[in-house]
């Protein structure tokens, strides 16, 4: 099972749309997908679920059928992590739902990162718990991929995703803040890899399961920019084409720049144009803008909109899956019970 999360510090660059979509057209594909809603705001499982099931979850005071239920025995010190449901979307799709609670669940995760480096075995599994939920829920639903939506930020909870991922896909937008945001993404993303795998080489004995931490970064994807004439304006043009270079330096680390443009660059997976009116129709219905149909409203040019982000989102897909495929070091190791 390969787990990918998308991430970027700067919000509103359609990282739950992305991972929402990214679902569906992994299930199209023929992929049984596991995505998981680490944002405490809990938007991807909005997106997922119908209002009376998110009702019936939420009016629970505890033993709520999201994320939080299986990390509140290790939280309270009582046990290990629990066994969470596994919402039934389609075939194809299973759903980690997310919760508030899940922001309360940063002070232990704090207090525990350090104590990791010196082996401290409840620490660890602590900071270990989300991957290891993920890893039981993903081999319930025989899922082959897994997919992880967070929130915009820095947090320990954030870390503890960070670590769960095989892969990075960064989604930005084609404006100053959101470039800015590669930049601290970048430093981040170094800094939490190179913590772990200090942590992880010093740990080699069995039990609980730990990441390996590889978070690798396979590109990302410009989102929502508005065209003239199918052409992207050029304010954002000029945005657009300094993406290739802050990604390259600030999360890959390289130093020769030179080379890099957005129509040669391969770690850019996709320019997904603004799909305007089609967001709210899909909401509407809870369906992913490249399933609606006419009985939806997507009639005319609304449909043929709607066939065209069919191809954008399975060309985007087929990217990824194929990014994916080309991975080193996917053994995962145990430490010390």
């Amino acid at each position: 099972m390969k787990t990918i999360i998308f991430f970027n510090i700067k919000g509103g660059v359609g990282k739950t749309t992305l991972a929402y979509h990214t679902a569906y057209m992994f299930a199209e594909l023929g992929h049984r997908c596991l995505a998981v809603d680490l944002d405490p705001q809990a938007n991807l499982t909005a997106m997922f679920l119908p209002d009376s099931e998110l009702e019936r979850i939420y009016s629970q005071d505890r033993n709520r059928e999201t994320l939080i239920s299986g990390i509140r025995p290790s939280e309270e010190g009582v046990g290990d992590i629990a066994p969470v449901k596994v919402h039934e979307i389609s075939n194809n799709i299973g759903l980690l739902a997310g919760d508030l609670d899940l922001a309360h669940f940063e002070d232990a995760l704090n207090l525990n990162w350090g104590k990791c480096l010196n082996g401290d075995e409840a620490a660890l599994r602590m900071v270990t718990s989300i991957y290891r939920i993920i890893q039981n829920a993903a081999k319930s639903m025989e899922a082959e991929y897994c997919i992880i939506d967070v929130s915009p930020t820095f947090t320990a909870l954030n870390r503890s995703a960070m670590i769960s991922a095989d892969f990075v896909v960064v989604p930005v937008s084609a404006d100053q803040y959101s470039i800015h945001g590669i930049q601290i993404l970048g430093n981040k993303l170094n800094m939490w890899r190179s913590e772990w795998k200090e942590l992880y080489e010093k740990n080699k004995e069995p039990e609980p399961i730990m990441p390996t931490g590889e978070m690798k970064a396979i590109g990302y994807i410009v989102t929502s920019y508005r065209t003239y004439q199918n052409q992207p304006v050029m304010p954002v043009l000029n945005w657009i084409n300094k993406i290739p270079a802050f990604f390259h330096e600030y999360v890959l680390c390289e130093k020769d720049l030179s080379e890099y443009n957005i129509d040669t660059d391969t770690y850019c997976l996709a320019l997904l144009k603004h799909y305007h009116s089609l967001i709210p129709m899909a909401m509407e219905v809870r369906k992913p803008i490249f399933l609606l149909k006419p009985a939806d409203g997507a009639i005319g040019a609304h449909y043929q909109a709607v066939l065209r982000a069919y191809q954008d989102f399975k060309a985007l897909s087929e990217k990824i899956l194929k990014r994916t495929r080309i991975k080193a070091g996917v053994a995962v190791k145990k430490v010390k019970s």
